[in-house]
């Protein structure tokens, strides 16, 4: 197959793909995610669904952590297998019980979907080289 189309021209860089991947995301989840469960947690503890039945305030705590604490720590890849565990749990009830499995309709279950496939590649990849937990 000719370099072109294998794309040859461009180095094989896993541990700078990690990094990317890992700032890419886990921005996106402490952005849009994690700052408003931060901010705006005394008004969201009233209404926050409760799938697990534990009490909203409960799991919102448990989905401040994830998105709010882990979606850091897996930016700077610190603890990241372990913080990608947490995120895959939030996740993961967020796709199965909150949005019903749905990729279609007015619960559109898709970036949960999407935040747990990202963070189910770190959990079995690694954060890489350029991380905490890459340091030798």
């Amino acid at each position: 197959m000719n370099s072109f189309v294998r794309l040859g021209f461009l180095p094989s860089a896993t541990d700078f793909a990690l990094l990317v991947l890992r700032v890419w995301l886990g921005f996106a989840l402490f952005l849009r995610h994690g700052w408003e469960k931060i901010h705006e947690f005394g008004a969201m503890s009233a209404h926050f669904p409760n799938p697990l039945h534990i009490g909203s305030v409960p799991s919102l705590a448990f989905a401040l952590l994830s998105d709010g604490i882990c979606s850091i720590l897996v930016m700077i890849g610190f603890a990241t297998r372990w913080a990608t565990l947490i995120i895959m749990i939030n996740t993961g009830v967020a796709f199965v019980l909150v949005h019903k499995m749905a990729f279609f309709g007015p619960h559109q279950g898709e970036l949960p979907w999407i935040y747990f496939g990202w963070a189910f590649t770190l959990f079995l990849a690694g954060p890489g080289r350029y991380s905490f937990d890459g340091r030798s």
